[in-house]
């Protein structure tokens, strides 16, 4: 018997707008970062609105074993779409760019996504009944890095 092969639909691109870095140093996990979540919004056929302020995205950074620096992030925020439903995002992922790239970055300057690994988990969680469908999702999404602000693609794997 075959089993069904996920597909992916688009649920959304999201566009989070951040703050300064907060750079807690070299830790035992890592060079630790803290970067504030100042806003944004989010547009699709399904589920649009904003990006509140206040969530974060808290990283570790190091080296790879395939000489690239690679970024394990995990950010939580809350969504509000236009007809005022909140849903909780947790967002767990990988970026991993050559440290070219990463300084080209870190300096300001657009670097072309297709040319590093950036892919998230997202999570979702809601009260709101409209949206109940996300609580149980499974989806996944590719970012990527501009000066002020992050912007992904979230697709719901069928």
């Amino acid at each position: 018997m075959d089993l069904p092969a996920p597909s992916l639909t688009l649920l959304y691109r999201a566009e989070i707008e951040i703050g300064a870095a907060q750079l807690l140093g070299q830790t035992p996990a890592g060079e630790r970062r803290i970067i504030p979540i100042t806003g944004g919004r989010f547009s699709g056929e399904r589920l649009a609105g904003t990006i509140l302020p206040g969530g974060a995205d808290w990283q570790v950074v190091r080296q790879s074993a395939v000489d690239e620096i690679e970024m394990r992030v995990e950010a939580r925020f809350t969504m509000e779409t236009v007809d005022g439903a909140l849903i909780y995002l947790t967002n767990s992922g990988i970026r991993r760019a050559s440290p070219d790239q990463v300084t080209r970055m870190m300096a300001g300057e657009s670097v072309d996504p297709a040319t590093y690994y950036f892919r998230m988990t997202p999570r979702f969680e809601t009260g709101a009944a409209a949206y109940a469908w996300l609580n149980g999702i499974v989806a996944v999404a590719s970012g990527m890095r501009r000066p002020d602000r992050v912007i992904y693609d979230v697709y719901a794997v069928d």
